[in-house]
Protein backbone atom coordinates (compact mmCIF):
# COMPACT_ATOMS: atom_id res chain seq x y z
CA UNK A 1 0.00 0.00 0.00
CA UNK A 2 1.30 3.44 -0.89
CA UNK A 3 1.00 6.21 1.70
CA UNK A 4 1.94 9.76 0.81
CA UNK A 5 5.57 10.24 1.99
CA UNK A 6 4.79 13.48 3.85
CA UNK A 7 2.52 11.62 6.24
CA UNK A 8 3.49 9.29 9.08
CA UNK A 9 0.49 7.04 9.60
CA UNK A 10 0.11 3.99 11.82
CA UNK A 11 -2.21 1.38 10.34
CA UNK A 12 -3.71 -1.56 12.16
CA UNK A 13 -2.41 -4.90 10.91
CA UNK A 14 -5.63 -6.02 9.24
CA UNK A 15 -5.67 -2.82 7.22
CA UNK A 16 -2.04 -3.20 6.20
CA UNK A 17 -2.84 -6.58 4.70
CA UNK A 18 -5.31 -4.98 2.31
CA UNK A 19 -2.43 -3.14 0.65
CA UNK A 20 -1.35 -4.08 -2.85
CA UNK A 21 2.37 -3.34 -2.78
CA UNK A 22 3.37 -0.51 -5.09
CA UNK A 23 0.26 -0.74 -7.26
CA UNK A 24 -2.00 2.32 -7.04
CA UNK A 25 -5.03 2.02 -4.79
CA UNK A 26 -8.41 2.05 -6.49
CA UNK A 27 -11.56 3.71 -5.19
CA UNK A 28 -12.72 0.27 -4.04
CA UNK A 29 -9.47 -0.15 -2.06
CA UNK A 30 -9.91 3.32 -0.56
CA UNK A 31 -13.46 2.61 0.58
CA UNK A 32 -12.37 -0.69 2.10
CA UNK A 33 -9.36 0.78 3.90
CA UNK A 34 -10.73 4.03 5.26
CA UNK A 35 -13.16 4.26 8.14
CA UNK A 36 -15.59 7.04 8.99
CA UNK A 37 -13.16 8.80 11.34
CA UNK A 38 -10.25 8.72 8.85
CA UNK A 39 -9.45 11.94 7.02
CA UNK A 40 -7.76 10.78 3.84
CA UNK A 41 -8.28 11.57 0.21
CA UNK A 42 -7.16 9.32 -2.64
CA UNK A 43 -4.86 11.17 -5.02
CA UNK A 44 -3.67 9.20 -8.05
CA UNK A 45 -3.89 5.94 -6.13
CA UNK A 46 -2.10 7.26 -3.02
CA UNK A 47 -3.73 7.94 0.35
CA UNK A 48 -3.09 11.55 1.39
CA UNK A 49 -4.06 12.78 4.85
CA UNK A 50 -5.71 16.19 4.93
CA UNK A 51 -4.22 18.82 7.21
CA UNK A 52 -6.04 19.46 10.48
CA UNK A 53 -8.69 22.14 10.08
CA UNK A 54 -7.92 25.50 11.67
CA UNK A 55 -10.50 27.37 13.72
CA UNK A 56 -11.41 29.97 11.05
CA UNK A 57 -12.12 27.07 8.70
CA UNK A 58 -14.29 25.29 11.27
CA UNK A 59 -16.23 28.42 12.20
CA UNK A 60 -17.09 29.08 8.56
CA UNK A 61 -17.85 25.42 7.91
CA UNK A 62 -20.29 25.18 10.83
CA UNK A 63 -21.96 28.49 9.97
CA UNK A 64 -22.38 27.61 6.31
CA UNK A 65 -23.55 24.05 7.02
CA UNK A 66 -26.33 25.39 9.24
CA UNK A 67 -27.27 28.12 6.76
CA UNK A 68 -27.32 26.20 3.49
CA UNK A 69 -28.44 22.97 5.17
CA UNK A 70 -31.33 24.71 6.91
CA UNK A 71 -32.37 26.47 3.72
CA UNK A 72 -32.29 23.31 1.60
CA UNK A 73 -34.20 21.34 4.23
CA UNK A 74 -36.86 24.03 4.69
CA UNK A 75 -37.50 24.21 0.96
CA UNK A 76 -37.23 20.48 0.32
CA UNK A 77 -34.60 20.99 -2.36
CA UNK A 78 -32.39 18.00 -1.62
CA UNK A 79 -29.62 17.23 0.84
CA UNK A 80 -26.48 18.97 2.08
CA UNK A 81 -23.56 16.87 3.33
CA UNK A 82 -20.20 17.87 4.64
CA UNK A 83 -16.56 16.95 5.03
CA UNK A 84 -16.79 13.15 5.28
CA UNK A 85 -18.62 12.27 2.05
CA UNK A 86 -16.28 10.70 -0.53
CA UNK A 87 -16.75 11.95 -4.08
CA UNK A 88 -15.16 9.84 -6.81
CA UNK A 89 -13.30 11.93 -9.38
CA UNK A 90 -11.93 8.97 -11.34
CA UNK A 91 -11.07 5.32 -10.53
CA UNK A 92 -7.94 6.40 -8.57
CA UNK A 93 -9.00 9.74 -7.13
CA UNK A 94 -11.42 10.63 -4.30
CA UNK A 95 -12.11 14.03 -2.76
CA UNK A 96 -13.87 14.95 0.48
CA UNK A 97 -15.58 18.32 -0.15
CA UNK A 98 -16.15 20.57 2.84
CA UNK A 99 -19.79 20.89 1.75
CA UNK A 100 -21.85 19.46 -1.07
CA UNK A 101 -25.44 19.61 -2.27
CA UNK A 102 -27.45 17.10 -4.28
CA UNK A 103 -30.90 17.93 -5.65
CA UNK A 104 -33.91 15.82 -4.66
CA UNK A 105 -34.28 14.60 -8.25
CA UNK A 106 -30.75 13.16 -8.16
CA UNK A 107 -30.57 11.56 -4.72
CA UNK A 108 -30.00 8.19 -6.37
CA UNK A 109 -26.36 9.24 -6.97
CA UNK A 110 -25.81 8.86 -3.22
CA UNK A 111 -24.62 5.39 -2.28
CA UNK A 112 -23.92 4.14 1.26
CA UNK A 113 -20.17 4.60 0.72
CA UNK A 114 -19.56 7.34 -1.85
CA UNK A 115 -20.90 9.64 -4.54
CA UNK A 116 -19.87 8.40 -7.97
CA UNK A 117 -21.46 11.20 -10.02
CA UNK A 118 -21.06 14.98 -9.76
CA UNK A 119 -22.82 16.69 -6.83
CA UNK A 120 -24.83 19.73 -7.92
CA UNK A 121 -22.77 22.12 -5.78
CA UNK A 122 -19.58 21.89 -3.76
CA UNK A 123 -17.86 24.34 -1.45
CA UNK A 124 -14.24 24.17 -0.33
CA UNK A 125 -12.55 26.32 2.31
CA UNK A 126 -8.82 26.98 2.16
CA UNK A 127 -6.95 27.52 5.42
CA UNK A 128 -3.57 29.16 6.01
CA UNK A 129 -0.85 26.61 5.36
CA UNK A 130 -2.58 24.84 2.49
CA UNK A 131 -0.45 24.98 -0.63
CA UNK A 132 -1.70 27.03 -3.56
CA UNK A 133 -0.84 24.20 -5.96
CA UNK A 134 -3.08 21.79 -4.03
CA UNK A 135 -5.88 24.37 -4.15
CA UNK A 136 -5.55 24.64 -7.94
CA UNK A 137 -5.64 20.85 -8.35
CA UNK A 138 -8.71 20.64 -6.14
CA UNK A 139 -10.63 23.05 -8.37
CA UNK A 140 -9.38 21.19 -11.44
CA UNK A 141 -10.76 17.91 -10.09
CA UNK A 142 -14.25 19.35 -9.64
CA UNK A 143 -14.10 20.87 -13.12
CA UNK A 144 -13.05 17.52 -14.57
CA UNK A 145 -15.92 15.80 -12.79
CA UNK A 146 -18.37 18.35 -14.18
CA UNK A 147 -19.78 19.73 -10.92
CA UNK A 148 -22.33 22.38 -12.03
CA UNK A 149 -21.35 24.91 -9.35
CA UNK A 150 -18.12 25.19 -7.36
CA UNK A 151 -17.48 27.66 -4.54
CA UNK A 152 -13.82 28.03 -3.53
CA UNK A 153 -13.43 30.20 -0.42
CA UNK A 154 -9.79 31.25 -0.02
CA UNK A 155 -9.47 32.55 3.54
CA UNK A 156 -5.72 33.41 3.40
CA UNK A 157 -6.20 35.56 0.29
CA UNK A 158 -9.57 36.92 1.45
CA UNK A 159 -11.36 36.16 -1.79
CA UNK A 160 -13.57 33.51 -3.32
CA UNK A 161 -14.08 31.97 -6.73
CA UNK A 162 -17.52 30.87 -7.85
CA UNK A 163 -17.54 28.65 -10.91
CA UNK A 164 -20.82 28.01 -12.72
CA UNK A 165 -20.93 25.50 -15.53
CA UNK A 166 -22.31 26.57 -18.88
CA UNK A 167 -22.13 23.88 -21.55
CA UNK A 168 -18.63 22.43 -21.58
CA UNK A 169 -17.03 25.41 -19.85
CA UNK A 170 -17.31 27.46 -16.66
CA UNK A 171 -18.10 31.07 -15.94
CA UNK A 172 -15.71 32.18 -13.19
CA UNK A 173 -16.59 34.93 -10.73
CA UNK A 174 -13.88 36.23 -8.38
CA UNK A 175 -15.32 38.16 -5.47
CA UNK A 176 -14.20 39.90 -2.30
CA UNK A 177 -17.59 41.39 -1.52
CA UNK A 178 -21.17 41.65 -2.73
CA UNK A 179 -24.14 39.31 -2.94
CA UNK A 180 -23.55 35.95 -4.59
CA UNK A 181 -26.53 33.96 -5.85
CA UNK A 182 -26.27 30.22 -6.28
CA UNK A 183 -27.12 28.74 -9.65
CA UNK A 184 -27.55 25.23 -8.29
CA UNK A 185 -29.48 25.92 -5.07
CA UNK A 186 -32.67 27.70 -6.08
CA UNK A 187 -33.11 31.02 -4.27
CA UNK A 188 -30.00 30.68 -2.10
CA UNK A 189 -27.56 33.58 -1.80
CA UNK A 190 -24.89 34.87 0.56
CA UNK A 191 -22.87 38.03 0.95
CA UNK A 192 -19.25 37.22 0.19
CA UNK A 193 -18.14 39.36 3.13
CA UNK A 194 -19.88 36.90 5.46
CA UNK A 195 -17.72 34.10 4.09
CA UNK A 196 -14.44 35.96 4.50
CA UNK A 197 -14.86 37.50 7.95
CA UNK A 198 -15.16 35.84 11.34
CA UNK A 199 -17.96 38.23 12.33
CA UNK A 200 -21.11 36.81 10.77
CA UNK A 201 -24.83 37.44 11.27
CA UNK A 202 -26.80 34.78 13.17
CA UNK A 203 -27.83 31.92 10.92
CA UNK A 204 -31.49 32.14 11.98
CA UNK A 205 -31.66 35.78 10.86
CA UNK A 206 -30.29 35.10 7.39
CA UNK A 207 -32.32 31.93 7.04
CA UNK A 208 -35.53 33.79 7.79
CA UNK A 209 -34.66 36.47 5.23
CA UNK A 210 -33.88 33.89 2.56
CA UNK A 211 -37.07 31.93 3.15
CA UNK A 212 -39.22 35.06 3.18
CA UNK A 213 -37.72 36.13 -0.14
CA UNK A 214 -38.56 32.85 -1.90
CA UNK A 215 -42.02 31.47 -2.76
Amino acid sequence: MRIHPRQRVRWQSERQRVGVGDAPLSVADYLRLCREDDDYELIDGVLVQRMAAQLPHEWLFQWMLRLVGGYVEARGLGIVLGSRTPVQINPYRVRLPDLLFVRTERLEVLTPQAITEPPDWVMEIRSAGERASDWVRLESDYRMLGVPEIWMVDLPRQRMRALQRSGDDYTVLERTEGRLESMAIDGFAVHVEHLLTETRPPVHTLLRELLEATP
